[in-house]
């Protein structure tokens, strides 16, 4: 994989995101806080692990080798919308880094200090594409919380944006 790829991966992230969120504007309350069955209970939940994991613990991880001393868990917004404001603005930051990182650090290791305080050194581009596919891994849990309720959900398939950037091209 080159920074291109990483790129697409950044770009499709926010991209999924956004179409999720927006049908997530549209459920009840209830719906939105109630335990449904997901690893991290809620979809309040879910959303707030991702912006744990993805943006406090991994973003700082390759960007400065460190990582908050924050569980899973950690609820860091209570509220629908500041959280999902959250998520949407700090998921540029991942299109930022790409834009900048050198090429080379792709194929190196990445040394950090996890939020137990253990040091881990990971092979570089496989970590990163773990920071991606888990947020495509926890999407999937809320769009099967949500048709389990009865919300419709959108296409969230690469393929659904690779088809909305090439109409936008033409």
């Amino acid at each position: 994989m080159d920074i291109t790829d990483f790129q697409l991966l950044a770009r499709y992230n926010i991209w999924a995101n956004q179409r999720l969120y927006a049908c997530l504007n549209h459920i009840s309350d209830d719906d939105f806080y109630k335990d449904c069955g997901l690893f991290f209970k809620s979809i309040l939940g879910t959303l707030n692990h991702l912006l744990v994991g993805e943006h406090y613990l991994w973003f700082p991880r390759f960007q400065n080798g460190y990582s908050a001393q924050l569980a899973l868990h950690h609820i860091v917004h209570t509220e629908r919308q500041p959280l999902i404001d959250e998520l949407n603005w700090r998921a540029e930051n991942w299109l930022h880094f790409l834009d900048q990182l050198d090429p080379l650090r792709l194929s190196s290791q990445l040394n950090y200090i996890s939020s137990a305080g253990h040091s881990i050194c990971l092979p570089f581009a496989p970590t990163l594409l773990h920071v991606f596919n888990h947020s495509t891994h926890h999407r999937g849990q809320i769009t099967a919380a949500l048709t389990s309720m009865g919300y419709g959900c959108p296409e969230l398939d690469l393929i659904y944006m690779l088809l909305e950037e090439s109409k936008n091209d033409a």
